[in-house]
C-alpha cells in the first residue's frame, strides 16, 4: 500500500474548453507512468455507455486505457482489481445511491486508504469522496440508504461553487447562505467550495490547491476566508475523528 492520493475536482467542463480539457495536465501529473488503465465510474448519469465513451475518449488520448465499471459482470471484483478510480460528474444522489446499490463502498475506501490507487473524482464524483454528500448542489432525484459517502477526507466540499452576484435581483439563497444553513446543525466538518476551474490535489497527509480560480473555505461558526491556487489545505486533513461510513 501507500498514502491516499485524490484528485478532486471541481467541474469536468470548463468554459470554453473540452471534456477534462482544464485539468487533463493535471490528470497526467497525477497518473504518472505506472497507471495504464482507469476503471471509470459513471453511475452519476443515465446513459452510462455514453458517458463511459466520452471518458474513454478522453484518457485514450492522454494515454490510458478505461474500463467502464457498468460493463463489468462483477462490480466489486472491478475495484479490487483496478489500478486507479475515476468517478464522473452528473446527479450525486444518483451516483451515491448505485454505490450502495453495488457495495462499492468498502470496497473503494478499501483499495485507496490501504492499498494506495489513486482516485480522482470530478463534480459528483468529488462530492462522494468526502464525509457526506449535504452540501451537493444536486436534486434529490433518488433516495440513497444514507448521505455518508466514501469519507477519504474528513470534510465536505462544495463544487461549481458560485459567488453572490451583486447585479442579479434572484432573490434565493446564495451558495454562502446555503453552506451556512448547514453549519447551523452540530457537529458538522468544513466545507471546501471549489470555484469551477480549481482542484484539490491529497497526498497523504498533505493537500494543495491547484488550477487557476480558487477556493472559499467554511468553517463551522467563524467568518468564510479566501483562497488562492497553492494553498496548502493540510490542516483540513487533521481530523482527530475521520469519518467511517
Amino acid at each position: 500500500g501507500g498514502p491516499r492520493r485524490l484528485l478532486l475536482i471541481s467541474n469536468s467542463t470548463l468554459h470554453g474548453g473540452g471534456y477534462l480539457g482544464h485539468c487533463q495536465q493535471h490528470i497526467q501529473s497525477f497518473l504518472g507512468q505506472k497507471v495504464k488503465r482507469v476503471l471509470f465510474i459513471p453511475y452519476a448519469l443515465h446513459d452510462r455507455d455514453a458517458y463511459a465513451r466520452t471518458a474513454r475518449e478522453k484518457f485514450e488520448s492522454l494515454g490510458y486505457g478505461l474500463d467502464s465499471i457498468h460493463e463489468s459482470c462483477d462490480p466489486v471484483e472491478a475495484v479490487r482489481k483496478s489500478e486507479a478510480i475515476f468517478i464522473g460528474g452528473g446527479n450525486t444522489f444518483r451516483l451515491l445511491k448505485a454505490l450502495y446499490d453495488n457495495s462499492l463502498i468498502p470496497e473503494i475506501r478499501k483499495r485507496v486508504l490501504e492499498d494506495g490507487i489513486p482516485y480522482m473524482g470530478s463534480s459528483a464524483g468529488t462530492n462522494v469522496a468526502t464525509v457526506s454528500i449535504n452540501t451537493t448542489n444536486d436534486m434529490p432525484i433518488v433516495y440513497p440508504p444514507s448521505l455518508k459517502a466514501l469519507g477519504l477526507v474528513p470534510f465536505n466540499i462544495n463544487p461549481h461553487y458560485l459567488d453572490p452576484d451583486i447585479k442579479r435581483t434572484h432573490m434565493g439563497e446564495t451558495r454562502e447562505e446555503r453552506i451556512r444553513q448547514y453549519h447551523e446543525e452540530p457537529d458538522t466538518p468544513p466545507v471546501l467550495g471549489l470555484r469551477e476551474g480549481t482542484m484539490l490535489l491529497v497526498e497523504g497527509d498533505k493537500a494543495t490547491l491547484q488550477g487557476v480560480t480558487g477556493a472559499r473555505l467554511f468553517l463551522r461558526g467563524k467568518k468564510p476566508t479566501e483562497h488562492e491556487p497553492g494553498t496548502d489545505f493540510s490542516f483540513l486533513l487533521n481530523d482527530s475523528n475521520p469519518l467511517n461510513p
